[in-house]
This record gives C-alpha cells, sequence and structure tokens, in this order.
C-alpha cells in the first residue's frame, strides 16, 4: 500500500528522473523549465500526473539555483515522506473497522501550519490528510520538524485537485464539512460520528467556493468575542478535538 521512501533529497536530469519515476522513488515536486519540450518532458508530465506529483514550471534561473549539476530542464525533490492513493487509504481505514475521519487541506501553503495541523490531527484520531498537487505546501523538513513527527505516522494521501478529491469522498459515503465563519452551523452541531472529511481553508482566502457550493454542511467555531481570525492550525485541532469529543462520547 505504501510506495518506497526515497533516500534522495534531489534528482537532476531527463534521464535520472524518468527513471525514478518508473521505479516507484517517491517525488515530492518536479521543477521543468518553462520552455521545456519533447518526448522525454511529456513523459515525464504523464508520470507525475499518474502518481499526482505537483510540478512547478519555472524559468532557468529557478533550476541553476536548486542545482548546479546539468539539468537539461528538470528537477525534482525526493521526498521525505510516502504517500497513498486516497481511494486506497479509505479502503485501508473502512477495513480496520475505523470510522474515516479525514483533514482536506484546501490552499494552505505555509508548511508550519501543515506541520501543525498534521500534529493535532494525529492527536484527534483523524486517520489521514489529503493533500492536493496544486496550492499546496511542499512537505520539507521544516513541515517534519513542526508535526514532531506526525506527518510520518499519519496517513498522507494526495490528489490532482480538491474537486477530485470530494468526488471520492462523496462516492465512498465521506460527508463533507466546510469550514466558515459565516453561513454556517456551530462545529458542536455537527454529526461527526459520521464517516466525515473537514476542509480547511487557507488563512488569508478561507476554502474555495466550489467547497462552498459542494460542501454537505459549513461549520464555524463559535468565537467568545468579534474577534474571529483564529490560525488555521488552531482552528483545525478545535474542530477535530469536536469529533474526537463526540466519538467518545458514542463508544
Amino acid at each position: 500500500m505504501k510506495p518506497r521512501q526515497s533516500s534522495l533529497p534531489m534528482l537532476a536530469g531527463r534521464k535520472p528522473v524518468m527513471e525514478a519515476l518508473e521505479q516507484g522513488v517517491t517525488i515530492e515536486k518536479i521543477f521543468l523549465l518553462r520552455t521545456a519540450s519533447g518526448p522525454e518532458i511529456n513523459a515525464i508530465k504523464q508520470k507525475a500526473r499518474e502518481y499526482n506529483i505537483p510540478i512547478s514550471q519555472v524559468p532557468v534561473e529557478k533550476l541553476d539555483y536548486l542545482t548546479k549539476v546539468q539539468h537539461q530542464g528538470v528537477v525534482a525533490w525526493g521526498s521525505l515522506l510516502q504517500y497513498v492513493d486516497l481511494q486506497a487509504g479509505i479502503s485501508h481505514v473502512v477495513e480496520q473497522g475505523q470510522t474515516p475521519l479525514f483533514l482536506l487541506l484546501d490552499g494552505i501553503t505555509d508548511v508550519r501550519n501543515v506541520g501543525a495541523i498534521a500534529r493535532s490531527a494525529l492527536c484527534c484520531g483523524a486517520q489521514a490528510l489529503i493533500l492536493p498537487t496544486s496550492h499546496a505546501a511542499s512537505l520539507t523538513e521544516e513541515a517534519v520538524k513542526t508535526s514532531a513527527g506526525a506527518l510520518r505516522k499519519i496517513m498522507l494521501c494526495r490528489t490532482p485537485s480538491v474537486q477530485q478529491a470530494m468526488d471520492i469522498l462523496r462516492l465512498n459515503g465521506i460527508q463533507i464539512l466546510g469550514t466558515q465563519m459565516r453561513g454556517s452551523v456551530p462545529v458542536y452541531e455537527s454529526d461527526m460520528t459520521l464517516p466525515t472529511a473537514v476542509v480547511m481553508g487557507a488563512e488569508d482566502t478561507g476554502i474555495s467556493k466550489d467547497v462552498l457550493k459542494r460542501a454537505d454542511q459549513l461549520i464555524r467555531i463559535p468565537m467568545a468575542a468579534s474577534f474571529d481570525s483564529l490560525n488555521v492550525s488552531v482552528a483545525a485541532g478545535m474542530v477535530l478535538y469536536e469529533a474526537l469529543r463526540q466519538r467518545l462520547h458514542v463508544k
């Protein structure tokens, strides 16, 4: 179920990157020269889509900054972590006799927030973080350190987009709860004893419009004052603790 973990911090060159992809080495991110083309580049893009690996198209200056070796327009970061397919992750949780509690990150790009969220998620019984390949943080050493090792213990699922993740979750009977301060119900009024995925959005923009439209319910954390600006990792911990409280009470 888990792909082989990479021990390589960086790969450069078309052939080395393609060979790593074919051998199942876990890649965190691929940087491609904006003007790069040809059969090898197309093959790398195809494999990246197949394995849900983020691709960033960059100028040559960026690649030259990343490595001093001949990169041929391609540089890849080996991953410090392991990823699983979302459907496989859902099946694994269900087969273990557990009720899914997942966290879907929508546009959260700060690695320290992701690390802190992972730490709270693991402590509150969530089984997985779902990480879209676009508009998402790369899970660097700083993220792992901030998570106090939780990113190595919680299941990590990568999907091409938030929308595709929502489609897969819904097909598996998992309710989708979007977090929003206005036009939503208090978190304690939502039934999180059901199979649940909570969507946390970026601090500046919140969850995306598509999530707002398609979520089964929008929830909020009630505040004691008019100041309603919680750090996203703190908010995630509070929502997940309510899920834990409800599930412990049911047991």
